[in-house]
């Protein structure tokens, strides 16, 4: 059997997307939603209603008024980022280990990175940079879970300077690059955020670059020890970053991801 296969047989936690994500995805493919399907979804579900209660009134969003209806709170949001909120709150017990709590915060920080930059640049839709940023290391969990102490030693060596994938390789015989596009295919991800899973390594293969390098970009940006060499120049002048602003945009984003790990957790 293909290892990647193996490897993502062998967790049964997450065979199946949690049911309250499957149930927000199929509300919005219909044509037209209204926003009482969502809240009906939403509504029945007590976490979800805090954290979204907690987030509306958070300086995340910065709405004036305090809210303390949920039906208020969503139409403020806007569906999109209701269905965003509702994936990564969702996805976190999935996340409840050692190393995938971090794995949960990193997501959430490349989320709200990639979220603030395609408001600046308008290079993608805000919301489904949001979603593709958070999305993007799925394949982590899946080495994860197998064998937890094995994937520290990968994020001990990977800190000392080797590549992740190649590191992945020799300890799982797989990287999350291909678990996360197995699962992806297993989940029915749309095409965008199945393309973000399988080719954010290598934005250049994908059959839609830009969110792809997008995610590349912030994911690079929000290590913890940024190496300012890896991030690809051409795509930073097509953002009309410069390289010299990069710690200053790094630090807008860290500031920005602190404030929604704060509300979500």
């Amino acid at each position: 059997m293909d290892k990647t296969i193996e490897l993502v047989n062998a967790v049964k936690d997450i065979q199946a997307m949690p049911s309250v994500i499957v149930k927000v995805l199929n509300v919005m493919k219909k044509p037209t939603v209204s926003m009482k399907e969502l809240g009906d979804i939403v509504i029945y579900d007590q976490s979800l209603t805090v954290k979204i209660l907690a987030l509306v009134n958070s300086a995340y969003y910065g709405f004036s008024q305090q809210i303390s209806s949920i039906n208020i709170a969503l139409s403020l949001l806007g569906m999109v980022k209701v269905k965003n909120i509702i994936v990564a709150v969702a996805m976190k017990p999935m996340m409840s280990g050692a190393g995938d709590k971090e794995l949960w915060k990193h997501s959430i920080r490349v989320a709200a990175g990639c979220e603030y930059l395609a408001k600046l640049t308008k290079i993608v839709d805000p919301d489904e940079a949001f979603i593709a940023g958070f999305i993007h290391d799925i394949g982590k969990m899946v080495l994860n879970m197998n064998n937890p102490k094995m994937y520290e030693k990968v994020i001990e060596v990977t800190k000392a300077g080797h590549d992740i994938l190649d590191v992945e390789k020799k300890y799982f015989d797989s990287d999350h690059v291909r678990a996360g596009s197995l699962l992806a295919k297993r989940w029915q991800l749309p095409i965008l955020l199945a393309n973000i899973v399988s080719y954010h390594h290598s934005p250049s293969l994908s059959s839609i670059p830009v969110p792809c390098n997008l995610v590349y970009t912030v994911d690079k940006i929000v290590q913890e020890n940024l190496d300012q060499s890896a991030l690809d120049k051409d795509f930073l002048k097509t953002l009309g970053v410069d390289i010299e602003d990069i710690e200053d945009l790094r630090n807008a984003i860290l500031q920005k991801a602190e404030l929604l790990i704060a509300e979500l957790t």
